[in-house]
């Protein structure tokens, strides 16, 4: 649920809860399902499906990972979540969702990267003293291709320090369709895994450049069918920008 994460864009994977349910076709191969319904043997996904909140040893690993942050006086990033969506809109993940973000106030030191595929949902679900969002959180959306680009619109609309786009896992173009105002970094990722689906390199190298044209930082994932750290170069080239380097920890961090 994990401690160094395997994920090439972050330093550690937090999940406060399990279990979703599917919403398009980015979520065909979801890696989630696989993992806890087959791996685990639990029964977490689908609109009837229950949800598991993760033990408060998961939850206490998150505060040692701050205390290594305030140690090294520099920020680490936490990618939240990989199995679950934290703005689903349940009545249970609501309740989770207000000491997740709890937590994520009493950790300044580490840059959480909050991550959905339903922005719509994000607003209504923001802290009391969000204001104009708070300077450790990143709010992200997953966008697999054009039918679902849209989503890139709301994300925009939500009061954010840091705005991310996950092209992943990418089964189609997205480049000519997506408005990428006020966002500030996209990561792009092939599928992998068994049944994977193909890929146009062109999708890539499009997004890309569409990066460049408006600012945003682009980080080349890998290509389709390949594993972690495999297939990472795009056309010969490592592209792995970030939206802002790690940021050097203030007092108000520190005590």
């Amino acid at each position: 649920m994990a401690e160094d994460s395997i994920i090439a864009w972050t330093d550690h994977t937090f999940n406060p809860w399990m279990g979703c349910v599917k919403v398009s076709d980015g979520c065909t191969n979801c890696y989630a399902e696989t993992l806890t319904s087959g791996r685990m043997g639990l029964d977490l996904w689908g609109l009837n499906g229950k949800r598991q909140r993760t033990t408060p040893a998961n939850w206490n690993k998150v505060r040692r990972w701050h205390r290594d942050a305030q140690a090294a006086g520099q920020s680490l990033r936490v990618f939240c979540a990989s199995l679950c969506d934290l703005f689903e809109g349940r009545e249970d993940t609501d309740r989770w969702l207000a000491d997740l973000w709890n937590l994520i106030r009493e950790t300044p030191g580490l840059d959480w990267q909050l991550l959905t595929k339903r922005p719509e949902n994000i607003v209504d679900r923001l802290p009391a003293d969000w204001g104009d969002g708070w300077p450790n959180v990143w709010l992200g959306t997953s966008i697999e291709d054009w039918r679902v680009a849209d989503r890139a619109k709301v994300l925009a609309q939500v009061p954010a320090q840091t705005r991310f786009v996950s092209y992943e896992p990418a089964i189609g173009p997205l480049a000519q369709a997506i408005d990428l105002f006020d966002i500030d970094w996209v990561i792009y990722g092939g599928e992998s895994g068994p049944g994977y689906r193909h890929e146009d390199k062109q999708w890539a190298r499009d997004m890309h450049l569409e990066c460049k044209a408006v600012g945003a930082a682009f980080f080349h994932k890998q290509s389709a069918g390949h594993r972690t750290e495999l297939g990472i170069e795009l056309d010969g080239v490592i592209v792995r920008d970030y939206p802002r380097p790690l940021r050097r920890l203030s007092e108000e961090d520190l005590f």
